[in-house]
């Protein structure tokens, strides 16, 4: 049986769980105090947790009518492949079921998983990215 809850609160002694996260997938540039600044800038976001140690994680920001954009969607990888990433963000695609268009931005390589969720690539989608570094993976 599964030990993996999931939850829409964060509790302040947990930003350091979710630093050592970003930190489990090479996303470096995270530190404790910028993801405080994110999580509490974010409109919605879901925790997935193995007893009370968090695992894992997707945030969203949305207008509430039209609109919403979906990122950081991280699993640690001693417990990717077990769904976990699918269900976080059907969890918040669930959320805004009344919306006309929810944006994500897929990390390299793993398209086809967004596919099987639904999401489509788009045609007209555009991005101005102020690193180089990301500028050249993400655009044409």
């Amino acid at each position: 049986m599964s030990s993996i809850q999931y939850t829409s609160q964060i509790k302040q002694d947990e930003y350091q769980q979710l630093v050592a996260v970003y930190h489990s997938v090479g996303w470096m540039g995270h530190d404790l105090n910028k993801v405080e600044q994110i999580y509490n800038n974010s409109s919605h976001y879901m925790i997935a947790k193995d007893n009370e140690t968090v695992i894992g994680f997707a945030r969203a920001l949305s207008d509430g009518v039209f609109n919403a954009a979906i990122y950081d969607v991280v699993v640690h990888p001693n417990y990717q492949g077990q769904g976990i990433a699918r269900n976080l963000v059907q969890q918040l695609l669930d959320q805004f079921e009344s919306l006309s268009c929810i944006h994500l931005i897929s990390t390299t390589g793993n398209e086809a998983f967004y596919n099987k969720l639904g999401f489509k690539k788009l045609t007209t989608a555009m991005a101005v990215y102020h690193k180089p570094q990301l500028e050249a993976e993400y655009t044409e």
